[in-house]
């Protein structure tokens, strides 16, 4: 492999002594056999005869090397350079200590670096905390090698670029515990006011990265104070518009964290009065696109489960139309004379839209007149399909994000979404696509199938049952949950063609699979289906004559399992269904194992279950209907005309009104 010489002159970091000079030479030259002998810095740095003034060389031209591609970086690497620059930190020598750490620093910001290979020493972090203090070099480049090297355990589900991405630490506790735990809290808070400001600076982005979704530094964090002044009011200050635009925005992103954290109240107003209006700032046109995009981004995340700071935010500096020029980029050609200006626009024209579209995801999480000005704002909906088919990932996944969260409007459903035909793009979204956008897009789809939205019919038209059938096969929670959900939502008040192609579709097995799921939500969709599936007489007794045996075996196993009492409510409604039914009320009557089982639960402690329980019973015994007599007789030999005497003395209304209705069957 060979190593390219870096985009920096040596010159800049510090004069290259003649000693090395001939070592660094080799590492640029063409023949692989003197790029080998080049390795012999590494040699050097280690060797503690050699002068430190040498060794100290060496990790300047090391770290100049690693400023290089990224393949100089991978080279570095596969020859051990972390290891020995670590071991270098143990060297009285201050200089040499700097120059390890810089040269540590530029590999660590390196995309090819694991950050792990930071926690592979307990003590490592423990040295990095005690060198602090040495200088404000150390002081700069300790700081900034822990914000690189602080990946988060788990991912908060928006996915924002601009902070950590997911990375396990080895069987252990996550890099944020590990920092937190050697004392990064106390050992960086007094470095926000230092006299250098990029020692400030690279504090701030520490606690950016320290307190995001982290409870623990969030709330620790809240109460410490530097020179009698805490932390948040620090944070504030650098909020402040005279303030450098990294400082504002890296500031804002701690105080969002620790917003989001529960450390700040939503309501407090370091967070309505300075975090969100510097956040609205930075989408402005005058930001650079980089900032507009953290700014964005950041934004959607603090708004995300608020609705006032959603409310707040949208009559802010006309924030909805100002992001609407989110996606002008790249600026037509013409305009654009300078070709790097062009390549600057193209290479953020998709971070730009993915950040809009999560913007407006959280804007428009709850509020109708919010997802209404949203729709309205020029070609919002064509900008929303044309996202759904983007090549990029994030892009994609964002713009389904936005299509969800205005699909929670009952009127945008009746009205932009048919006149756009949404629904075509998003079917094609979940033909192919990994799971983190299928979930969000079969999310919507449970709203498209709701009985008043227009899109139901084309969708089912378009291959949907066996689509949804095959979801409630995966093994991702969320998509078998979303896809019963939507057959739920489909099977509701349609005609009994359709109830009978879910059936078909799911299969008798995959229902018993579903019913018999450990999540709690699966099996409640689960039964959901069945009690729209099984509602209105014809309906009933059909798909009783075709799977009666096996519902009444769910039936009857789900009752005598250990569920919780919205499972059971849902179960007895489900028999009060199929009581309803002419031919399949039979199946009840000829089943002595539930009429026990009903009669139990008329006894029961909870109001709820009694009361789905008497709704068995007086659709059994009810007058008009043909063999109510001999009903009637086999329930009463049971006991269960007591048992509703009893109920009518009952102080909860609703039992007692149920119960008398039920006896005046009898008195008919």
């Amino acid at each position: 492999m060979f190593l390219v010489p870096p985009k920096l002159p040596f010159s800049k970091t510090r004069e290259v002594t003649a000693s090395s000079r001939h070592y660094v030479d080799r590492l640029f030259d063409l023949d692989p056999q003197k790029v080998l002998q080049g390795v012999m810095l590494l040699y050097l740095l280690q060797q503690e005869t050699s002068s430190t003034e040498l060794r100290t060389e060496c990790a300047v031209v090391l770290g100049s090397l690693a400023m290089g591609t990224e393949n100089n970086v991978k080279s570095l690497l596969d020859c051990h350079i972390i290891p020995a620059l670590l071991q270098g930190l143990l060297s009285p020598d201050l200089k040499f200590i700097e120059a390890c750490l810089r040269c540590l620093r530029t590999i660590f910001i390196s995309p090819v670096t694991p950050e792990d290979l930071l926690y592979t020493d307990a003590t490592v972090i423990s040295h990095l905390m005690a060198l602090l203090s040495r200088s404000r070099y150390t002081q700069e480049y300790i700081c900034q090698i822990f914000s690189h090297c602080c990946k988060l355990q788990h991912w908060h589900s928006c996915g924002f670029k601009s902070l950590p991405q997911p990375l396990l630490c080895a069987n252990g506790p996550d890099h944020q515990t590990i920092l937190f735990n050697h004392g990064a809290v106390q050992n960086i808070a007094h470095l926000l006011v230092s006299t250098s400001y990029k020692v400030r600076m690279q504090a701030l982005k520490c606690f950016s990265v320290l307190a995001f979704e982290n409870p623990q530094v969030s709330m620790t964090l809240v109460n410490v104070s530097v020179d009698g002044e805490l932390l948040p009011q620090i944070f504030v200050k650098m909020l402040q518009r005279d303030k450098p635009i990294e400082m504002q925005l890296t500031s804002a992103k701690c105080l969002t964290s620790m917003c989001r954290a529960g450390a700040i109240r939503t309501d407090d107003s370091c967070i309505v009065l300075k975090t969100l209006p510097c956040l609205v700032r930075m989408c402005s046109k005058e930001r650079l696109l980089e900032e507009r995009v953290e700014g964005a981004e950041t934004l959607a995340y603090l708004i995300e489960t608020d609705v006032e700071l959603q409310r707040i935010a949208s009559i802010t500096d006309h924030l909805i139309v100002m992001l609407a020029d989110y996606f002008k980029y790249p600026s037509s050609v013409s305009a654009i004379t300078d070709i790097k200006r062009l390549d600057h626009d193209l290479k953020h024209a998709h971070e730009l839209r993915q950040a809009a579209f999560k913007l407006y995801a959280s804007l428009g999480a709850n509020d109708e007149d919010i997802r209404k000005k949203i729709i309205e704002t020029e070609n919002m909906m064509d900008r929303i399909v044309n996202g759904l088919s983007e090549s990029s990932i994030k892009v994609r996944l964002a713009a389904v994000r936005c299509l969800h969260s205005l699909s929670r409007s009952v009127q945008q459903l009746r009205t932009s979404f048919q006149d756009h035909a949404v629904w075509k793009p998003l079917m094609k979204v979940l033909q192919n696509a990994p799971n983190e956008i299928l979930v969000v897009a079969s999310s919507t789809l449970c709203n498209l199938l709701l009985e008043f939205s227009p899109s139901k019919e084309p969708i089912l038209e378009s291959g949907a049952i066996e689509l949804l059938c095959s979801l409630t096969q995966s093994e991702n929670l969320a998509l078998r949950v979303n896809g019963i959900w939507a057959l739920m939502n489909m099977a509701f008040q349609a005609e009994q063609k359709i109830k009978s192609d879910i059936l078909r579709g799911l299969s008798t097995e995959q229902l018993f699979q579903l019913l018999s799921d450990s999540d709690v939500n699966v099996l409640m969709k689960t039964l959901g289906l069945l009690r729209n599936l099984l509602s209105t007489r014809p309906h009933i007794d059909h798909i009783m004559s075709t799977h009666g045996k096996q519902i009444m075996q769910a039936v009857t196993l789900i009752l005598e399992g250990e569920h919780n009492i919205e499972v059971k409510e849902q179960t007895l409604c489900i028999l009060a269904n199929i009581a309803d039914g002419t031919t399949a009320k039979e199946l009840i009557m000829t089943n002595d194992d539930i009429l026990q089982k009903i009669k139990y639960y008329m006894s029961h402690s909870n109001a709820k279950l009694q009361l789905a329980a008497m709704f068995c019973i007086s659709n059994l015994i009810w007058n008009e209907e043909e063999g109510s007599q001999e009903r009637q007789d086999k329930l009463r030999d049971m006991g269960i005309v007591d048992i509703l005497h009893k109920l009518s003395q009952s102080s909860d209304p609703n039992l007692c009104d149920k119960a008398k209705t039920a006896l005046q069957q009898y008195l008919a």
